[in-house]
């Protein structure tokens, strides 16, 4: 364990050093394992090995923090884990973050399986916009990742409320409920909606003088 204490790099993140874990870590070039998408299962008598995939990739961990405590009392031992991807790389993969309307969407998180994370410019730990996918979640041994992230010496962690926020997002996607009869829509005059969401927009200055032109 490190008694180092964190160093800011900005509202968003802090650098780290040591075995501790908490949820919002993100570990760079962590060694995952993936089975192959055609595995089968009970193995036949012919195939009885199967071929797991092992790269790296930048992850982060959305774990309870109280779970990964040292001293914790529970015996959960896999860290659950999400991928992140650098935008410049989710931009490629996904043709709608292409377009500034998709970045947008994703920034506004109304963009399901996808959360939107800051960009980095400190010297110590340099990161562009990136984009945690929850489409894909991950585990690790807790003992395992608490090795791999000491070897690493300093690493990013999310700051708070940053790191609830992501948790948040993580949640909604998970509960997120699709209605099979929902209530109609309020339709209204177009140019009406359309100034409410201006009104909506403005300081509460501008909007009392707005206000008082048409008293």
């Amino acid at each position: 364990m490190s008694s180092h204490p964190p160093i800011v790099l900005s509202d968003w993140y802090e650098l780290v050093v040591g075995d501790s874990l908490m949820q919002g870590d993100i570990i760079p070039n962590c060694p995952v394992f993936r089975p192959p998408e055609n595995l089968k299962w009970p193995p036949q008598q012919d195939e009885e090995e199967a071929e797991f995939t092992v790269g790296n990739q930048d992850i982060i961990i959305m774990s309870q923090s109280c779970d990964l405590e040292a001293q914790q009392k529970s015996d959960m031992w896999l860290v659950l884990l999400c991928p992140i991807w650098k935008l410049s790389e989710a931009e490629s993969a996904n043709a709608f973050l292409r377009s500034s309307y998709g970045k947008e969407e994703c920034r506004k998180g109304h963009m399901h399986g996808y959360h939107m994370i800051a960009e980095c410019s400190d010297e110590r730990w340099r990161n562009e916009i990136s984009i945690v996918s929850f489409r894909e979640v991950l585990s690790l041994p807790l003992n395992f990742l608490r090795n791999f992230a000491q070897s690493l010496g300093s690493r990013p962690r999310m700051r708070s409320p940053y790191r609830e926020h992501l948790a948040q997002s993580f949640a909604r996607y998970f509960m997120r409920v699709g209605l099979p009869v929902n209530i109609p829509p309020f339709i209204g005059d177009k140019k009406e909606e359309e100034a409410i969401k201006i009104l909506h927009r403005l300081e509460a200055t501008q909007l009392a003088r707005v206000l008082e032109i048409f008293k």
